[in-house]
C-alpha cells in the first residue's frame, strides 16, 4: 500500500519532470512536504482537454464522480487487480488517468522488542523524483478534486517490509499513460512493466513520522545500525 510519501520538489522541478516547458513556471508558495497523509490536497498531472499537460492540485482519497458525499471507505489507493473492474476506479482509469510526484514513500514494520511500529523511507538512489501511477476524478455536486494512487504486490527486495507497493512508473511510460487512446489490456500492461521499481533503496526513520501530524525535515534521516 502507500499510506505516506514526501514531495520536496520545487515547483520548478515538478514542471522539469513532465517535461512541461513554459516561459516561466507560474508563481508559487509550493513548500516542501515530509509526510504527506491522505486526504491531503497534493499536485498531480494529467492531460487536459486540450492534450496538453496540466498540474493539478486535489484530495489524496479518491471522490468518485457520482458520490453524494465524501467516501468514508479508503479511497487513497487503488489495488491493480480491480483498478479496471471496481465501480469507484472504472471509469477514471479510462478517462482520468494521472501521475503524482513524489520523491520517496514510507511503509512500517512492526518491532519484535516493544511491539510498535518502526517506519521506513523507500527511495529512488540519490532521492531521485518519480511518479506514482494515479487516477483522479472530479465531482462537481461536491466540488472536490481528488485522486489514488495505484497498488501491487511488492517487488522481492522489499517485499520484507510491506507485501504491497505504490507502482512507481518509468519515465519512458508517461505519455502511454496519460494518453486517452490507450485502453483496457494495453493501459494496464504499463502498470505490469514495474523493472524501475528494483531499483528502490531503503532505511529506517525516526518514529516521528508515524503521526501524520509531523512534517519535521529530519523525517527523511536514517537510523543508525537499521538494516
Amino acid at each position: 500500500m502507500c499510506g505516506r510519501f514526501t514531495n520536496i520538489m520545487t515547483w520548478a522541478e515538478i514542471h522539469g519532470l513532465y517535461s512541461i516547458h513554459q516561459s516561466g513556471p507560474p508563481a508559487s508558495n509550493m513548500r516542501p512536504r515530509y509526510n504527506i497523509a491522505p486526504t491531503q490536497d497534493v499536485h498531480f498531472t494529467h492531460k487536459g482537454k486540450s492534450g496538453e499537460l496540466e498540474i493539478d492540485y486535489g484530495r489524496w482519497w479518491l471522490v468518485p464522480f457520482f458520490a453524494k458525499e465524501l467516501p468514508k471507505a479508503a479511497m487513497f489507493n487503488a489495488r491493480i487487480e480491480t483498478v479496471d473492474t471496481s465501480g469507484a476506479f472504472r471509469e477514471p482509469f479510462k478517462s482520468k488517468r494521472c501521475l503524482i510526484p513524489a520523491d520517496g514513500y514510507f511503509e512500517w514494520t512492526t518491532n519484535a522488542e516493544d511491539g510498535k511500529k518502526d517506519p521506513w523511507l523507500l527511495q529512488l538512489p540519490e532521492g531521485k523524483p518519480f511518479s506514482f501511477a494515479g487516477l483522479w476524478a472530479y465531482n462537481d455536486k461536491l466540488g472536490s478534486t481528488s485522486c489514488t494512487i495505484i497498488t501491487a504486490p511488492a517487488v522481492s527486495h522489499i517485499a520484507h517490509i510491506h507485501t504491497r507497493m505504490p507502482l512507481i512508473l518509468d519515465p519512458a511510460s508517461y505519455d502511454a499513460w496519460l494518453h486517452p487512446d490507450i485502453q483496457g489490456k494495453d493501459a494496464k500492461s504499463l502498470l505490469v512493466d514495474r523493472q524501475i521499481d528494483d531499483q528502490l533503496v531503503f532505511h529506517r526513520v525516526g518514529r516521528e513520522v508515524n503521526s501524520s501530524r509531523y512534517d519535521g525535515t529530519d523525517t527523511k534521516m536514517p537510523i543508525v545500525n537499521s538494516l
